[in-house]
């Protein structure tokens, strides 16, 4: 399985509605909104890093709200 945090920057006053869209999806393990330069982190898995690109293109940047996306694959050392 891959990991992967995906930061997301939304509109004002949105973070919370794409935090508990994002939710939702099949794959996200968590969604939280929070501070700082993104508006929402959200832990994700998939099978494969094409499954990952998928989920992240077609449902969470397909999310009313998203503006940006920065997808950050967790490494195993």
């Amino acid at each position: 399985m891959i990991t992967a945090y995906v930061l997301i920057q939304t509109d004002v006053g949105e973070a919370g509605q794409v935090a508990r869209a994002a939710a939702e999806i099949e794959g996200v393990q968590q969604a939280q909104p929070v501070v700082g330069p993104y508006d929402v982190i959200v832990r994700a898995e998939a099978r494969s890093m094409d499954a990952l690109g998928r989920l992240v293109v077609s449902r969470i940047q397909a999310i009313n709200g998203v503006t940006r996306t920065l997808t950050c694959s967790v490494v195993h050392l």
